[in-house]
């Protein structure tokens, strides 16, 4: 996926897999053993026989609970930061990282069967310098790629050797329709007195009290559940909130002072966020016609996936 904000930051998110040996412990498996014993082989010869449909279902219901944080791997590269251990290159990373993981979906996608996963590898490269801080391009620019991102169907049952389908029309989304999954995304809030920002400017950042990144996903709804959806209800849920000290915090305070003006002079104020600042920040993104839903709708227009 490549992605352009309108101050003309670009960024283009690749996104590889491939297949992995898992290494268990013996708890496991002699646990994922005993399960097999337990289906007998009448099961057995139920799935050679079952629907394709049925087959990926079953697989799904197998994988609930078994994938690993590990299996995803988030790699950011920036113009100007040539070493991949740089503080600011690794600390973006982990959070897009963490927000990948929250969600708990995606690693129990990788699952394949007893033995085996894939282990999916998120390279993103931002292509020209920041104006601000990067991250809400890096993680919408994530948001796509995932949501485009296919891998071959398994045609073997889960205690084989995965043996996939070659024809790519037959390929699995990463993140199926059907059950209105989506990867989640990272918004950066900002909170300047008692108002807030998205997506801040360089100006606003350099006069934030307080910087906070909100990842939220999407609520799964399984159509055979017939829930219906309610206008009055969220479609979204907060997964992780992460606080960032802003630039303000590193100005060296000669004076205790509250932010205000003296004598024409700004300081930075003192102190950490108030909690009706992040109740409200939570709740723009989160409630219906929030932020949140802008946003997902806004990538609707031109996701591929």
């Amino acid at each position: 996926a490549r992605l352009c904000f309108a101050d003309g930051t670009e960024a283009i998110v690749g996104v590889k897999a491939e297949v992995e040996r898992t290494v268990v412990g013996a708890s496991n498996t002699s646990s994922g053993q005993s399960r097999l014993d337990d289906e007998g082989e009448g099961e057995d010869d139920t799935r050679m026989h079952s629907a394709e449909e049925d087959m990926v279902e079953e697989r799904r219901r197998q994988a609930r609970g078994k994938g690993q944080d590990a299996w995803i791997e988030v790699t950011v590269d920036m113009p100007g930061f040539g070493r991949d251990d740089d503080g600011v290159v690794v600390f973006l990373a982990q959070m897009l990282q963490e927000g990948l993981v929250a969600d708990g979906g995606l690693r129990d996608r990788l699952w394949i069967g007893w033995g085996w996963h894939w282990r999916v590898y998120v390279d993103i490269l931002l292509l020209t310098a920041p104006n601000s801080y990067p991250l809400p391009l890096l993680s919408l620019t994530t948001h796509l790629a995932l949501l485009s991102t296919k891998l071959p169907a398994p045609i073997s049952r889960i205690d084989e050797d995965p043996l996939f389908n070659d024809d790519w029309d037959a390929a699995q989304a990463l993140y199926d329709g059907a059950t209105r999954s989506r990867p989640p995304f990272t918004l950066l809030v900002v909170s300047v007195g008692d108002n807030i920002f998205f997506d801040p400017s360089r100006e606003e950042l350099a006069v934030a009290d307080a910087v906070c990144a909100v990842t939220v996903g999407t609520l799964q709804r399984s159509q055979s559940t017939g829930h219906q959806s309610n206008d009055d209800e969220s479609s979204l849920r907060l997964l992780s909130l992460r606080t960032i000290d802003p630039p303000a915090r590193l100005a060296a305070a000669t004076s205790a002072t509250d932010g205000e003006d003296d004598q024409g002079l700004w300081k930075p104020a003192r102190g950490g966020m108030k909690r009706r600042i992040v109740a409200k920040m939570v709740k723009t993104v989160l409630e219906p016609g929030g932020v949140g839903e802008e946003v997902l709708t806004g990538l609707e227009g031109f996701s591929g996936g």
